[in-house]
């Protein structure tokens, strides 16, 4: 795997080079419009706009994303299931530990891993997630995300996601005061000269195509990495099927995820913004089609390796260039699937069951159990009191952190 993570790092490596030139060339370009031998002054901000940005980005990045989708982070005690799953599945990635768990309180069935490596990362999952997949599936989503973080994924998309931020925001500052701050005067002014207006011609087109081009790259960037991930997780896991029906799970809802928006959708594992009508998601540019990734899945034959997806992925696209670096396939040795384990009948309800409690201890109800077998769900604002249960009429007193 080492081999796949740093051609993976070399590939990123470069788009973020060209991120960055993109960005300078914005920044000059911009300058020189608005002024003219403005166009050093210009670089020089959109360096420190980078800069800023960057550093903020790595070191404050993941908590940022978190803290924009919602998520709360959870300890074992409160889905003890979940934190299996991610325990065995850092093992399987071979990760020096578990990353950091999160759960958001949304109906919609998503996940998304961040961090800016293995040991400062963090996966959250939404609660419609842990109430709609079983322990098969729930696995296949978690080693997808771990993928993420074994081939360095999460903070390249971290840093490319802030430049293109960045190249928005200059653009856009740079239109509004060429458009309403005196451009058209220097415009005029200045194309008397050939040179000038040539400049100005330019300016004018990259503000508008530069934002139009990062998101372009930004999207590629995340598409490759969904099919990385997927190889990833069908190796942890020796069992292609269970992220393939996941997929199918949460592609089919229609439920919004509200917390999502452009520029953190290519973070999830299906874009959150093609699942709120049906059939929207495979046309998405943000990830690759669901349904060609679910049939890459399912085309994998009696192997999990990384060979066996490439092959599969070859096989399913017409292309005649896999997804996975060569000298990774070259290392990659023979995986056998292994058998899905039997979901009991009762795990829908039990999993809502499980998953609801965690949610009502995150918001910090007290759980108080009656004698009668009643458990007693009450809302913080109840500490303090003495309720009835409403069953056999016993009195208890509401205390913080009760159950």
């Amino acid at each position: 795997m080492w081999e796949l993570v740093r051609a993976n790092q070399r590939r990123a490596a470069t788009l973020v080079v060209v991120m960055a030139a993109l960005l300078f060339l914005v920044g000059y370009v911009v300058g020189e419009a608005l002024a003219p031998g403005a166009g050093t002054a210009g670089l020089v901000s959109a360096f420190l706009v980078w800069v800023v940005l960057t550093l903020v980005s790595y070191y404050q990045g993941d908590a940022i994303f978190l803290a924009l989708a919602g998520a709360r982070k959870v300890e074992k005690k409160d889905n003890p299931q979940l934190f299996n799953v991610v325990e065995e599945m850092t093992i399987a990635a071979g990760l020096p530990l578990p990353p950091d768990v999160y759960v958001m309180d949304e109906a919609a069935p998503n996940a998304f891993a961040t961090g800016r490596d293995p040991r400062h990362a963090a996966v959250a999952v939404t609660a419609g997630l842990l109430e709609t997949l079983d322990r098969d599936e729930l696995q296949g989503v978690i080693a997808h995300e771990l993928g993420h973080v074994k081939n360095r994924d999460v903070l390249y998309m971290l840093m490319v996601g802030v430049m293109m931020g960045a190249i928005v925001l200059l653009a856009d500052v740079g239109s509004r005061v060429f458009f309403y701050g005196g451009g058209r005067r220097r415009t005029s002014s200045r194309s008397e000269g050939q040179g000038g207006l040539v400049i100005v011609l330019v300016a004018v087109l990259l503000m508008v195509l530069a934002p139009v081009v990062a998101q372009l790259i930004y999207f590629a960037v995340s598409r490759r990495r969904e099919y990385l991930a997927d190889a990833s997780s069908a190796l942890f896991t020796r069992y292609p099927e269970g992220l393939a029906r996941a997929l199918e799970k949460i592609s089919a809802s229609t439920v919004p995820l509200h917390a999502a928006t452009r520029a953190t959708a290519p973070m999830y594992i299906v874009n959150p913004l093609g699942v709120t009508a049906r059939g929207l998601a495979d046309l998405t540019s943000t990830h690759p089609p669901t349904s060609e990734r679910v049939r890459i899945l399912r085309s994998m034959g009696g192997g999990a390796s990384l060979r066996n997806y490439d092959d599969a992925f070859k096989s399913v696209t017409g292309k005649g260039s896999g997804v996975v670096p060569p000298s990774g396939i070259a290392a990659a040795a023979p995986v056998p699937v292994a058998a899905p384990v039997a979901p009991a009948a009762t795990a829908r309800l039990d999993r809502v069951r499980q998953t609801t409690d965690m949610l009502w201890r995150l918001n910090r109800y007290a759980f108080i159990a009656c004698p009668c077998g009643t458990t007693l769900k009450v809302p913080p604002a109840y500490v303090g009191r003495a309720i009835a249960c409403p069953h056999c009429g016993a009195v208890h007193q509401v205390r913080a952190g009760s159950g």
